[in-house]
């Protein structure tokens, strides 16, 4: 399983790790496509889910290119890869958490200018954090080659230095332990505030019935980023379990289902908020299958019409054939 301090990565953990990538990568994709080309979705919340987004996207293309290489030594790309996923998953957590922030102000506190004016902050850090730690990470030589003890393939903070586990904690850990504490926080005050507002809403429904249905800040597709948390989490506990078992020195650690599941969990959010807020979030959906739906009426009609025109080898010869046809008509009509 385990050569010394190396943990081995199988090729069914590659493949199952690449193939969670390419979902992540087509999902974000997805994200940040259904928002460019429709301009009624660019709602706040929207744009905040497509910076995770990007972040995720990066986040899920180094790391589908590090456990496609499996790196053994701190070659350029392994300190490249390991540069770019450690300043894009440490970017992720800072989105994830500025998400439920925004949503916290923008809900249970009833301010939406409030809520707008933190995203430029969101931006400084979110940003900001993971780039200067990720800068400092490479010009201090902490990058490099781990030999999978935390991750699986892709290269994260160098085995050998010696203030190895304080570098894990600064490039991703402690982020993603204060994430663990602040997030559910922050989605129990806004799941509480929805439900006393449900609440309160139905002593009034009888005198609201006839009155048609506002566009309010509730509607399905925004409430659904107060889901991004909890997947975050189920998502992210694999990673912080092995974590543990190596401070702990425990080899279990290298079990190949914790490691499968490591993988999967740090690249599979991209695909996870594709599937909640684009397949599964209703209008966006009958957006996408109409789009799907015209293309294909239209291919089918491009193609029926190819079928119905004449089938000449050179171009020339409709042409030729057009001028003897008119030339034919002249004849007649002189005589």
């Amino acid at each position: 399983m385990a050569n010394g301090n190396q943990t081995e990565v199988y090729l069914s953990e590659q493949v199952i790790v690449l193939f969670s990538c390419a979902l992540s990568l087509l999902g974000s994709s997805l994200i940040i496509f259904t928002y460019i080309i429709w301009s009624d979705l660019r709602t706040t919340p929207r744009r905040l889910l497509v910076y995770l987004s990007v972040a995720d996207w990066l986040s899920a293309g180094s790391y589908a290119y590090g456990v496609s290489r499996v790196f053994r030594s701190d070659s350029v790309d392994c300190v490249v890869q390991g540069a770019i996923s450690t300043f894009a998953n440490t970017s992720s957590f800072f989105w994830t958490v500025a998400i439920a922030v925004y949503l916290y102000f923008f809900i249970v506190r009833s301010s939406q200018r409030v809520a707008d004016s933190l995203v430029l902050s969101f931006h400084f850090v979110s940003w900001g954090v993971p780039l200067a730690i990720t800068i400092a990470a490479v010009c201090l030589n902490k990058i490099g080659y781990d030999a999978s003890e935390v991750s699986v393939g892709w290269c994260w903070v160098r085995i050998h230095a010696p203030d190895r586990v304080l570098w894990m904690l600064l490039t991703g850990k402690i982020w993603e332990f204060l994430a663990y504490l602040t997030l559910p926080i922050l989605y129990i005050l806004i799941k509480r505030h929805i439900h006393i507002a449900h609440a309160a809403l139905s002593e009034y429904r009888p005198i609201l019935a006839n009155r048609p249905p506002s566009h309010s800040f509730s509607s399905m597709a925004d409430m659904k980023l107060t889901l991004i948390p909890i997947i975050f989490i189920i998502l992210r506990i694999w990673s912080t379990v092995r974590f543990i078992l190596l401070l702990a020195g425990s080899p279990a650690r290298q079990n190949p289902v914790l490691v499968t599941l490591h993988g999967i969990g740090n690249t599979l959010q991209g695909a996870a908020n594709c599937t909640m807020f684009v397949l599964l979030t209703r209008p966006i959906r009958t957006r996408l299958c109409t789009a799907l739906c015209c293309c294909c009426t239209k291919c089918r009609a491009e193609v029926h019409h190819s079928n119905e025109a004449p089938h000449s080898l050179l171009p020339e010869q409709d042409a030729s054939n057009q001028r003897e046809e008119d030339g034919s008509g002249r004849v007649r009509t002189d005589r």
